[in-house]
């Protein structure tokens, strides 16, 4: 504890967050195809001023089905400031995988990537998954990294933004009425209180307000829903920064050591610290997330 506590310290009493969207290039939502979802996002990023963002590519996407013409769109999220890294080529759950077959799928995605515009390099764990109870595999993949001059693409801040497509896909799909209104506020709301959750953690447990990381996904919620978030975070008193800015912050160097390495930075740390469960976001728990999308954004049970 001592140690975190020593660690360079940036201006009190700040609040500042980047955005980053992992699954790039994504399959399509409830509301769009890929081409008008990618335009959008970049549109609504750019109305609410919100400065460079990071898009985590899974290359292996590319070229079929929903992830033809996903080069063009990765192109387009370059060009309007942002950046590209590491997802993964084929988007594997490290704790069904050996550490030779993961590093090997992330140097065939490295290989896509490096000399791109826009290209960092920085790898984001799919599902947040860095080797679970395995800390043989977990090491492995953290020297792996080291080794190839890769750095961990943490998440502090999150709020599940993937459950929530999910649901609205579902909905859609069954024909119900979507309450676009009552989803847009869940969005926003949600992750906002996420960050405001991960501050208040990071607080107690390292003594001081890091640059946060907040994941969404490329998603059609994020379509309709960035710009209004980016807004919301600035009300709540946020300041929205570049994802190289987040990547700066000390705290990236940090390697908890917990029972199980997955989640957000924020957690493992927590968790470090003795800090009892829950250490997440509230709406992380997908069982309460849904009976609120069903209550708020289908309206079931209303009269009854």
């Amino acid at each position: 504890m001592l140690i975190l506590l020593l660690l360079p310290v940036p201006a009190a009493a700040q609040k500042l967050i980047a955005l980053s969207f992992d699954d790039a290039p994504r399959g399509r939502g409830a509301f769009f195809t890929p081409d008008e979802r990618s335009a959008r996002i970049i549109a609504e990023l750019k109305a609410a001023e919100a400065p460079q963002a990071v898009f985590f590519v899974n290359p292996g996407a590319l070229g079929r089905g929903d992830g033809t013409g996903g080069e063009e769109r990765l192109a387009a999220y370059v060009a309007a400031g942002h950046v590209i890294a590491n997802h993964s080529f084929s988007h594997p759950h490290l704790n069904a995988t050996s550490a030779e077959a993961y590093l090997a799928d992330i140097d065939k995605a490295e290989a896509w990537l490096q000399g791109r515009p826009g290209y960092r390099p920085w790898f984001r764990f799919p599902f947040l998954d860095e080797g679970g109870k395995d800390k043989v595999k977990r090491d492995a993949l953290r020297a792996g990294l080291a080794a190839r001059g890769l750095r961990n693409g943490y998440v502090t801040a999150e709020s599940s933004d993937w459950h929530l497509e999910t649901l609205a896909i579902q909905a859609a799909k069954a024909g119900k009425a979507i309450d676009r209104d009552a989803l847009g506020r869940l969005y926003v709301t949600w992750h906002v209180e996420a960050a405001d959750h991960a501050d208040g953690l990071m607080r107690q447990v390292i003594g001081r307000q890091p640059v946060q990381m907040m994941l969404l996904h490329e998603t059609d919620l994020a379509a309709l829903y960035v710009g209004d978030l980016v807004r919301a975070l600035r009300g709540a008193g946020w300041t929205v920064v570049s994802a190289d800015t987040a990547y700066a912050d000390p705290i990236g160097a940090l390697m908890p050591d917990v029972p199980s390495a997955n989640g957000t930075l924020t957690e493992a740390l927590a968790w470090q610290a003795g800090v009892p469960a829950p250490r997440w976001y509230r709406y992380n728990d997908t069982a309460l997330a849904t009976a609120e999308f069903n209550a708020q954004v289908l309206h079931e049970g209303e009269g009854e």
